[in-house]
């Protein structure tokens, strides 16, 4: 996939979200709807992924915490699209996560985020990362959002 059938690709996302190497999970957003609250990221996973080092060197699965945060990254992506681009958003909660299919290096996660709740001071999406057509994981996540000059 090119970047330029991105809607956003790594460089702007660097300028949106506060993490960076190694914490930045997502490598682009192809699609985002904010009037229905909808957005897919994507997380190309390559066998030069740090956590490769120590997780199942042998036998290279991506540790599902990772997953859900890169679920939760692309929430914060479609939060800060809506408006709140003056806060960040802090995970709160996790849950209903279940982990269907490893994911291994080669694997393209497609991550999608549907807002069921975003406010001013928090909200909730419902992700899920996708294989092809394969769900790999889903969670409920819950955020609240934080003033960025207070953290």
């Amino acid at each position: 996939m090119s970047s330029r059938s991105f809607v956003f690709n790594a460089k702007q996302i660097k300028k949106i979200l506060p993490h960076s190497y190694p914490f930045l999970l997502i490598d682009g957003v192809t699609y985002i709807n904010i009037e229905e609250n909808e957005i897919i990221g994507v997380k190309n996973v390559t066998v030069n992924e740090p956590f490769f080092q120590g997780h199942f060197p042998d036998v290279p699965i991506m540790p599902g915490v990772l997953i859900l945060e890169a679920l939760a990254q692309t929430g914060g992506i479609l939060v800060h699209q809506k408006g709140y681009d003056k806060k960040i958003a802090v995970l709160l909660n996790v849950s209903e996560a279940k982990f269907r299919k490893p994911v291994i290096p080669g694997d393209v996660l497609h991550l999608h985020a549907k807002g069921i709740h975003i406010s001013g001071t928090g909200g909730k999406i419902m992700a899920r990362a996708m294989i092809g057509d394969v769900l790999a994981a889903e969670a409920n996540i819950t955020f609240a959002l934080v003033d960025k000059d207070k953290l």
